[in-house]
């Protein structure tokens, strides 16, 4: 089989758990990336894909982290420290029966991401930033339930920001927007790559290579990862089941980022200039894609 993991038979339970027998769920659907392996494709493997038990499970952790970002979005302002917006994301995560992903994972000391303006990704909140009118920060919420995962972000804009950094903000958006019109069952992971990198460049914007989004279900951070450099036609096939994040980070100047940071994981552009991202979670359907967290 296209993963080396068990051949079944036909009349055996099929492996997603639905209870029916294997030649009336997924056999067909085996075969066909079997076919595509073969011609030298690379396909996901069978434990990638996310069942509707998985799926239902997604969707229960995303309520928490979509309401998350809500509640951010109902109180961040100018005055407001970085470590606050913490302190609201584990409270609310906890409250709902959840955990928040990023504590302690490898190590990393909070409960959420807060980067603002020139930090690309991993800023850590202190009591000692406070967000001031004119900042742009993303909020990158992870919550894990029962066992399941979600992840999204948001960018805010504070006060009266430039117009230079709204459009980032603005076009970044969009380019996810892009990304997601791309996502076609059976097509390519690099499809989605390429469509967001040509739209931030036909703006006059780059893409940061280093970082992507990845897949995501049952563990934090799960094959594939998906990069926004890449061209069409390749990367792992899109089969139906495959869930993962699309979360750009684009920069208004140059691409080169700066991971110099002492606290081992804070990332900045390396020319000083803003950066914006937005975080989506999706599983590929058969007819298209679900959005699951935003």
């Amino acid at each position: 089989m296209y993963d080396g993991d068990i051949e079944l038979g036909r009349n055996d339970a099929c492996w997603c758990g639905s209870g029916k027998k294997y030649k009336k769920c997924h056999m067909e659907f085996d075969e066909r990336l079997q076919r595509l392996a073969e011609q030298g494709e690379q396909v996901p493997a069978r434990a990638l894909l996310k069942t509707p038990q998985d799926i239902e499970g997604i969707k229960r952790s995303a309520e928490v982290n979509v309401g998350v970002l809500d509640l951010v979005a109902e109180r961040i302002g100018a005055g407001v420290a970085t470590e606050q917006i913490d302190q609201w994301v584990h409270d609310y995560t906890v409250e709902h029966g959840a955990i928040p992903a990023p504590l302690d994972f490898e190590g990393y000391p909070k409960s959420v991401c807060t980067s603002v303006n020139e930090v690309v990704c991993h800023g850590i909140p202190d009591e000692d930033e406070v967000l001031r009118d004119g900042d742009i920060v993303n909020i990158d919420c992870s919550t894990v339930k029962d066992g399941y995962f979600s992840d999204s972000s948001r960018m805010f804009c504070i006060g009266d920001v430039s117009p230079e950094k709204a459009d980032l903000v603005r076009v970044t958006k969009e380019a996810v927007e892009a990304g997601l019109a791309a996502v076609k069952p059976w097509g390519h992971l690099g499809d989605i790559g390429a469509v967001v990198n040509a739209y931030a460049k036909d703006h006059g914007y780059t893409v940061v290579r280093e970082f992507g989004g990845h897949g995501i279900g049952n563990e934090f951070h799960e094959e594939p990862f998906v990069s926004f450099v890449t061209k069409p036609g390749t990367g792992m096939v899109l089969a139906p089941g495959l869930c993962f994040t699309i979360e750009p980070m684009i920069n208004m100047g140059k691409a080169r980022i700066d991971m110099s940071d002492p606290n081992g994981w804070t990332v900045r552009t390396k020319d000083g200039l803003p950066t914006a991202q937005w975080e989506v979670q999706l599983v590929v359907t058969d007819d298209g894609y679900e959005l699951l967290s935003w």
